[in-house]
């Protein structure tokens, strides 16, 4: 088999939702991905959301890497372009397992599962111009510890700064998740068993990342207490200042998590009890943001239902809010039922964004569920936009910083631009 193989990674443009903050985040399955394989394979990656694509670029294999739905059309029509170009394309991703079928049909193979140890399989067969048009490991996790360093230097780090300043880099301690909620595929994705990598390579790879802001995109923290009081232990000297999905709701944890460095977390905001406004209350006593997501459409909300949920998080102090719509995706509950009772009234991809609505709700019309998400927002951003409320997180973190003495030089200089120059309001004279 040759050596050197050259392979082009990319990760399709998606539509942005309009009238919100839009900002880039480095991708993070492609460059898990590319961490899986074997080292004579030279890597060139594209995030399309950032860069345009050169489809004349000198490579022997195409992976388009696929995370949401709305990629999925974009991602098939950069297959047929390479297609038409003679080069093979190879599928993957979440939306890949989500839309496999469809996929099929749009490249040379589609793989299904997780890559670690796979990948010699597939580039061997490549080889021997012996592809299959399936690599079906969905079900068939691989050892934990196989998850190696994501391959971090294949970004261009100068696009993923929003208006002057740094995002955050996307990290992974476990995988898998033991709940199975009723919107999301995560269950069928990756198990429903909790994987967590063991705690040696975790650390040592997140004291790797050049940068001091992390997103631990895990699917929930509050899956094991044992195992995140020694995470949070762990993580205290690096000083890295983080944002992540619920963590455990128990005092000992929360203040452990603090100390880590947790910066703001997503918090689902699912009803108006008192339960949610203590919930939001404790994050707030730590220390730590809180980022309500708020699903609206479900089969148990009526109108007043949703109208009295948004009206209650101006009441609760969150820091920000992202507001969804029930969204069907393939491979969850929900699209099993709503697909069962012949709710599904779109199929367009496109338009599985979370914002628009393509089922009918149980209890009012499509177009009313569609008027009272774009009001959550109006109403939620009124006296605030959702940029100054970024500003205001942003202008959080930046003090602990440089507090502990992890302010980066280069943020320095990108103070200069638009959305830098209103932290640096807020902060004073840095």
């Amino acid at each position: 088999m040759a050596q050197g193989i050259k392979m082009k990674l990319i990760y399709p443009r998606w539509e942005k939702l309009p009238g919100q903050t839009t900002f880039n985040l480095p991708p993070h399955g492609p460059v898990v991905f590319a961490a899986a394989l074997p080292e004579r394979i030279d890597v060139s990656f594209t995030d399309e959301n950032v860069e345009s694509i050169d489809f004349e670029e000198a490579c022997d294999l195409v992976c388009i890497s696929m995370m949401l739905s709305t990629q999925v059309k974009r991602g098939w029509a950069i297959a047929a372009e390479f297609r038409k170009r003679g080069k093979k394309v190879i599928f993957g991703g979440i939306s890949t397992m989500l839309h496999a079928e469809e996929t099929m049909e749009h490249g040379d193979a589609v793989f299904l599962g997780e890559a670690e140890g796979r990948m010699e399989e597939l580039i061997g067969d490549w080889g021997k111009n012996r592809l299959k048009k399936v690599y079906n490991y969905m079900g068939k996790l691989p050892p934990i510890e196989l998850v190696g360093p994501a391959r971090r230097d294949l970004y261009k780090r100068e696009l993923y700064n929003h208006k002057g300043v740094q995002m955050v880099d996307l990290f992974h301690a476990s995988r898998g998740c033991r709940f199975n909620c009723y919107p999301c595929a995560v269950s069928y994705l990756g198990g429903r068993v909790f994987r967590p990598r063991p705690f040696d390579k975790v650390i040592e790879e997140m004291a790797g990342i050049d940068n001091n802001r992390l997103f631990l995109v895990d699917n929930s923290l509050a899956q094991n207490k044992e195992w995140e009081i020694q995470l949070f232990k762990e993580m205290i000297p690096l000083k890295k200042k983080w944002i992540s999905h619920p963590i455990e709701d128990d005092p000992k944890i929360l203040d452990l998590a603090a100390q880590a460095g947790a910066w703001y977390v997503y918090q689902a905001v699912f009803d108006t009890s008192d339960f949610i406004r203590e919930r939001i209350k404790r994050y707030h006593d730590y220390g730590i943001g809180v980022e309500g997501t708020i699903l609206l459409g479900m089969d148990n909300q009526s109108e007043d239902d949703m109208r009295r949920l948004i009206d209650f998080l101006l009441e609760i102090d969150l820091d920000l809010a992202e507001f969804t719509i029930l969204t069907p995706y393939p491979h969850t509950k929900a699209y099993e039922d709503l697909m069962r009772k012949g709710r599904i009234l779109d199929y367009d991809w496109d338009h599985y964004n979370a914002g628009q609505v393509v089922y009918q709700p149980s209890q009012v019309t499509p177009e009313k569920l569609q008027e009272l998400y774009d009001y959550a927002w109006s109403s939620f951003y009124s006296h605030e936009s959702q940029e100054l409320k970024m500003t205001k997180l942003f202008t959080r973190v930046m003090r602990r910083e440089m507090e502990d003495g992890t302010w980066r030089p280069r943020d320095r200089k990108m103070m200069n631009q638009s959305f830098g120059k209103e932290v640096k309001r807020n902060i004073g004279n840095i």
